[in-house]
């Protein structure tokens, strides 16, 4: 999984002659893409993850974009969510070889706050590069959305190292 995000960061030129010291800070883009893996049987994770953030861009003037494969957007569940119906567009029934290609031209416009994508595979480092390069392009934010199926996680402890503690017996 890969996750990128530029940060707020200052330079500071020491000038040796006259030792005057100046801060020109840098500014900073939230330019981010990151993928969320999560399990189908529990898609409520991913959301009360994402949602603070997505009503938080939902105050922007930018949209929106959700990017789905098949499933359409519940007007109700988007305004139930606090997210601004005004400001969310949806593409669906997209072919999987067209998503990526469609989140980076999205994600280049700068029209966008955000861009949400459902993505079966994980990212290359050539695709991640593309789309991180895009989103600081359009100083924008994008989450591949990448559900596990919940047979892949085995039901039960997992062996491993068992550490005990005489605290909780």
């Amino acid at each position: 999984m890969y996750t990128s995000g530029v940060v707020n960061r200052s330079s500071v030129a020491v000038t040796p002659a006259a030792h005057h010291t100046f801060a020109t800070p840098v500014h900073a883009s939230p330019a981010l893409v990151s993928e969320v893996v999560y399990r189908e049987d529990q898609p409520m994770m991913a959301q009360l993850l994402l949602l603070p953030l997505l009503q938080q861009l939902g105050q922007q003037s930018r949209w929106q974009l959700w990017l789905t494969p098949q499933q359409k957007l519940s007007r109700q569940w988007v305004q139930a969510s606090g997210l601004p119906l005004s400001k969310v567009m949806q593409l669906r029934q997209m072919l999987p070889c067209n998503m990526l290609d469609s989140m980076e031209r999205a994600l280049r416009t700068g029209n966008y706050s955000v861009v949400i994508a459902w993505v079966a595979e994980e990212l290359s480092e050539h695709d991640h590069s593309r789309l991180m390069s895009a989103a600081e392009e359009g100083n924008a934010m994008a989450f591949i959305m990448r559900p596990v199926h919940s047979s892949s996680h085995p039901a039960g402890q997992l062996n491993g190292l068992k550490i005990h503690s005489n605290l909780y017996h």
